[in-house]
């Protein structure tokens, strides 16, 4: 059977994304995934280098998506199907090009670990994530801006004379341009997939991949790769280098013997072949295998505690179904960001298939025999020798044109095209993907003038590069063009310049309440909590004045009305922070985060058992941080205000709290002990 490439589309029970968060991502980046500078001194000198190389600040210019909900109807999917006499590969282009499933015709058996549901967590550098599949992660430490974003994707003449389908984009964080391209060789058991990422400018560029891989996990599926030690991750935000397979008395190999999350990037020798699987109790399973550029390896595992169980079922929408991740990256951990000369590129080759191992040798004591075994199948299966030579067949095309177009992703690879001239065989961005949201930046190109636009709803999406700050610089002064510039100088950590810039936005009547926003955000950074307060109150009072029954006010509204609360509260302003929750619609108070919120409220407040009914009650924060402990830290203290009563507060009045008042498993995602 030669390769196909057919359309289809997915229906799924999935939450609605929601809209983009309209406020401008101007808060200092919560990533976990962070070491101090103690933490970092022991490391080897190359790791502690790109560890500390170019860590972002911000998630400017990408909008967070945080409108989604844990309500889920059928909901439709558009999907990109190659498939040959042996496998089927089925690619969502809408969803960051994740690759959803490989299934494998003659074994009758799924690869990945494919989720029954898209439901969406805040596990992604922009907010919303969803598990199983594999994801192409490229940017920064996390997740992928791109894991929810739609993809370019066309028909493109593969090695072999047959199909390949290409998919890409323009990364936003790093201003990079990078291309998937899949295949399926005939009569192979395995998809090829090159990657490319490139760097047109004339400065280097910090470049991070991991392609993220999600299998199914039982109590007796070990994970194997050629490595004798890990750098242990485990929440703590601490690295530490750790002995393979067995570690502080538990073998980390099998992901559910251990207690809680944790990450394992394994040190793979110079010269080995890269590669790493998960096989079951038979010895069976998905390999991922490449070419030496993707250098590291990496285990992901939720663990058996009652954090990780929930977490697991959280991303599941409550089936039995639990995964764990076996991931590949350019750099040893996912903590390193590697330098990308001017016009440069990286590029390698993976694959992905089946491989069936003596089980008696996977599972038995000897981890030097086990993974030796792992690797002489993988041999047989896939050369090694083959993978390079795919490679090198893949090259040459990947510069080849699309030949039809299968789906279409953003305009800002286009914008940036127009602005550059940048010329990228293989990957074209089309002037015809230019929108409404390009729109004001190409007329800044033409006119050296950003468009004022006195009856715009929500602010406009914001540029915050270099060439763009410069051209915001040289641009015909105005309230919009200063707003932009001041979002562009925050970025660029001129603090002082931005709030200037958005002090002049701000100048006059009728101030805009997004400039007014941003300015409570640089006082609340700068520790002056009354002043953040009032910023934010008067944004809210103007917004609520500019017609807030009208749709798009209601998403401004109920966004800045997130953070106004919090604000708020720090500037010990409870009564104030009610008034703003009483002035939204029942429908946003009725979501999770808004009843968290009205916990947080009465308890400032000193309603303590109205607080407690408020989780008594039940609620779900479908927009929790992977990692956040918020839950678990309002709960606490509400137990300690309840044993207290108007008495002080003592450690035999903590133990009375944790033990007459335990939290409830729903409320429970520990990702670490001290939690």
């Amino acid at each position: 059977m030669p390769t196909t490439i057919r359309r289809t589309t997915l229906t799924l029970p999935g939450a609605l994304l929601g809209p983009a968060n309209p406020l401008p991502a101007l808060r200092t980046l919560d990533e976990l995934h962070h070491l101090d500078a103690a933490a970092k001194r022991d490391l080897p000198p190359d790791m502690a280098r790109q560890i500390g190389y170019a860590p972002l600040r911000d998630t400017l210019p990408v909008r967070r998506l945080d409108g989604y909900g844990r309500r889920r109807t059928a909901t439709e999917a558009e999907a990109l199907v190659l498939e040959n006499d042996r496998l089927r590969a089925t690619v969502l282009p809408g969803l960051g090009g994740r690759l959803r499933s490989l299934y494998h015709k003659g074994l009758d058996r799924e690869l990945l670990y494919v989720n029954p549901v898209l439901q969406y967590a805040d596990f992604a550098l922009a907010g919303a994530w969803f598990s199983g599949g594999v994801e192409w992660n490229l940017g920064a430490t996390g997740h992928t801006t791109l894991t929810c974003a739609p993809m370019h994707a066309a028909r493109v003449p593969a090695p072999d004379g047959g199909e390949m389908l290409r998919l890409w984009e323009w990364e936003r964080l790093r201003d990079l341009p990078y291309q998937v391209d899949m295949w399926l060789p005939e009569d192979s058991d395995f998809l090829y997939v090159g990657v490319r990422v490139r760097n047109p400018h004339d400065e280097v560029k910090p470049v991070y991949w991991w392609s993220n891989i999600a299998v199914p996990e039982s109590p007796d599926t070990r994970v194997l790769t050629p490595a004798d030690e890990a750098w242990h991750f485990g929440y703590a935000r601490t690295l530490d280098r750790v002995p393979v397979p067995s570690y502080d008395g538990t073998d980390v190999t099998y992901t559910t013997r251990s207690e809680y999350p944790a990450d394992y990037f394994f040190e793979l020798p110079d010269g080995e072949r890269r590669w790493i699987t998960a096989l079951d109790a038979d010895g069976r399973g998905l390999v991922q295998t490449s070419t030496d550029a993707l250098r590291g390896r990496k285990l992901f595992l939720w663990g058996n505690g009652r954090g990780g169980s929930r977490w697991q079922r959280w991303l599941n929408g409550g089936t039995e179904g639990r995964y764990l991740e076996i991931q590949a990256g350019l750099a040893r951990t996912q903590l390193e960001h590697i330098p990308l000369d001017p016009g440069g590129s990286f590029a390698w080759l993976e694959a992905y298939g089946p491989l069936a191992a003596d089980p008696a040798a996977v599972h038995g004591g000897d981890w030097a025999a086990a993974r030796g075994a792992v690797a002489g199948r993988l041999e047989e299966a896939l050369p090694r020798a083959a993978v390079d030579a795919a490679f090198a067949a893949w090259l040459p095309c990947a510069d080849a044109e699309p030949k039809e177009s299968l789906a279409t992703g953003s305009g800002w690879g286009a914008l940036e095209v127009e602005r550059a001239g940048f010329a990228l065989p293989g990957t074209p961005f089309d002037p015809a993907t230019l929108g409404a949201e390009q729109a004001p930046w190409s007329e800044l190109l033409r006119t050296g003038a950003f468009p004022d636009d006195p009856q715009a709803h929500t602010p406009r999406p914001t540029l915050v590069s270099r060439p763009w700050r410069q051209l915001l610089e040289g641009a015909v002064p105005s309230p919009d063009a200063d707003y932009h510039l001041g979002v562009a100088q925050w970025h660029a950590g001129d603090v002082s310049q931005a709030v200037r810039s958005w002090q002049r936005a701000a100048g006059g009547d009728g101030e805009a309440p997004w400039t007014l926003r941003c300015l409570a955000v640089a006082e609340a950074g700068a520790g002056e909590a009354a002043r953040a307060a009032d910023y934010y109150r008067r944004a809210f009072d103007e917004a609520v004045d500019r017609c807030w029954d009208l749709t798009y006010w209601k998403h401004f509204l109920t966004a800045l009305a997130r953070e106004a609360v919090p604000a708020l509260l720090a500037a010990g302003q409870a009564d104030e922070a009610a008034r703003v929750l009483d002035r939204l619609r029942p429908s946003v108070l009725e979501r999770g985060r808004f009843r968290l919120l009205r916990a947080q409220v009465l308890l400032a407040q000193g309603d303590v058992p109205a607080a407690r009914a408020v989780f008594d009650a039940g609620f779900e924060v479908a927009d929790l941080r992977e990692g956040a402990w918020i839950l678990g830290e309002l709960w606490d203290e509400i137990a300690v205000r309840l044993v207290a009563g108007d008495g002080p507060v003592t450690d035999e009045v903590r133990e009375r709290a944790r033990t007459e008042h335990p939290l409830p498993e729903r409320y429970d995602f520990r990702m670490r002990p001290e939690a």
